[in-house]
């Protein structure tokens, strides 16, 4: 069996683990092994084939991680639009109660209204910034 065979094998399984286990690293390892399988193509020595998947699929795996761990990162699930799609809909509030909740109908059923860490209570519409629990933590709009 050709050495390019051996690569292109190696490449395919990594790209099926991947698949299998959604971890994109594994597709940063298998550029890699398609890289040594090049190499391969290319006439290289063994050493040499090691050697350029190596690097390319190390720096790729290098490369990724500086790229996500300079993203700053992002809200929390309670607070993130694209977990929880009540996060940023208007609620109207009509009275506040004494213990600083209140009551409203949303959506079909009864909340708990909490504001936004020690926001004025008043009345009128407010936007939902997080969900926590039963609860909707609203600001004033």
């Amino acid at each position: 069996m050709a050495e390019s065979t051996i690569w292109w094998l190696l490449t395919g399984t990594a790209v099926a683990v991947e698949l299998v286990t959604g971890t994109f690293y594994l597709l940063m390892l298998a550029m890699g092994l398609a890289a040594g399988a090049l190499a391969a193509h290319a006439g290289a020595a063994v050493t040499v084939q090691i050697i350029v998947a190596a690097l390319i699929g190390g720096g790729a795996v290098a490369g990724w991680h500086l790229k996500r761990g300079r993203r700053p990162p992002g809200p929390a699930a309670s607070a993130n639009r694209d977990v929880n799609l009540d996060i940023g809909e208007i609620v109207h509030v009509d009275a506040w109660n004494a213990d600083g909740t209140a009551s409203i109908k949303y959506r079909g059923a009864n909340w708990t209204v909490i504001p936004e860490g020690g926001a004025v209570q008043t009345t009128g519409a407010h936007r939902v910034r997080e969900v926590i629990g039963n609860r909707l933590v609203v600001e004033k709009i």
